[in-house]
């Protein structure tokens, strides 16, 4: 109890110094996918004022994001945790074990995870259930000896197989393998739906979500750049990231279509991509007043996702006109999550 009362304390004590008008710089941190459109904001709000700290802006992934945004409250921790995924609730409940207190989530706009080619690569066309047997560690429960992707699937070519993505505490990596794997796995192996459902979730984790480490599948870390040069200097690659970065090298890159649907902007929107997902930006409701421009910063994303807003110049998906109302309100009006709503 004298523990827990200390660290109440000493969470008082740094809230109050970040209340008297800190001026430090907004700070940031988590999803390397989000990492350019909220940088893009950082830069618009320095413009904006010359006067102003710039923010800082770290791209460290959404997991680690999470744990460093809920470690707690004051000017030593940050006040944006940049997400590719949603926030889970264990993670909730930590920022609350260290008085976090009420937390914004925000829908910033859409994304696409997807598989990427160099041009001169051989123009593959992949089904969810052909990732799965490619790059789960044990498809049906059975080690992955596949080495080639005809290996997977008969139609496709002998070359090997060779996937650079992120790593396990990547938001992105969290998403390829709910809207890729799992339904690959579900297709290919109809046993892990009784196992899904509660007959032996470590079997369906083992069986359906984790990705080989015997190296098809390489971590290249959260700087998707490295991927990108990566697909550049073997062709026979595929590279797995967010739709932004497919976009900004579209002169020497092409996206995998998954299920017969190309990787478009059009074709998230419409939600026929089966790789498409949301993302957010989570705000400490404390750090709002207390430190200096948190307000106007987050007025400024609002303005900047819109439709032709400097995002999407940037890669960022719009979301619906009612998604965007419905953020544009919650940063507004302080609206806190309901931790109800996360699993």
């Amino acid at each position: 109890m004298l523990g827990r009362l200390v660290l109440f304390a000493l969470s008082a004590v740094a809230l109050s110094a970040c209340d008297s008008g800190t001026t430090r710089p907004i700070r940031a941190v988590g999803s390397s996918t989000v990492f350019p459109f909220t940088t893009a904001v950082a830069e618009a709000f320095v413009n904006q004022d010359k006067r102003r700290a710039a923010p800082v802006i770290e791209s460290i992934g959404s997991g680690a994001g999470f744990r460093a945004f809920c470690e707690g409250v004051g000017s030593q921790y940050p006040d944006i945790a940049n997400a590719s995924r949603r926030m889970k609730r264990t993670e909730y409940d930590l920022c609350q074990k260290n008085n976090v207190g009420e937390i914004l989530e925000v829908q910033i706009g859409l994304d696409g995870v997807v598989l990427a080619e160099s041009n001169a690569g051989p123009r593959l066309k992949l089904t969810r259930k052909d990732l799965y047997l490619a790059l789960a560690a044990n498809p049906m429960g059975k080690p992955n000896a596949a080495k080639t992707w005809k290996d997977v699937n008969p139609a496709l070519p002998a070359i090997p197989i060779y996937v650079m993505g992120p790593p396990s505490t990547s938001g992105t990596r969290d998403a390829f393998t709910e809207l890729m794997l799992e339904p690959g796995c579900l297709e290919a192996y109809p046993e892990a739906k009784a196992l899904k459902a509660g007959a032996d979730p470590a079997k369906f984790q083992d069986a359906c979500l984790r990705i080989r480490d015997d190296g098809p599948y390489v971590d290249k870390g959260e700087n998707d750049n490295l991927i990108v040069q990566g697909l550049s200097q073997n062709p026979n690659a595929l590279g797995i990231f967010g739709y932004s970065y497919l976009e900004e090298n579209i002169d020497r890159l092409h996206g995998t279509p998954i299920e017969g649907v190309e990787p478009t902007n059009n074709e998230i929107v419409t939600g026929k991509y089966p790789g498409g997902r949301p993302l957010y930006i989570y705000v400490k409701q404390r750090h709002i007043k207390a430190v200096r421009g948190m307000q106007d910063f987050l007025n400024l994303y609002a303005t900047m996702w819109k439709p032709k807003g400097e995002l999407t110049k940037r890669g960022l998906i719009a979301a619906p006109s009612e998604v965007q109302e419905h953020s544009a309100e919650i940063i507004e009006k302080g609206i806190a999550l309901d931790p109800s709503q996360l699993h």
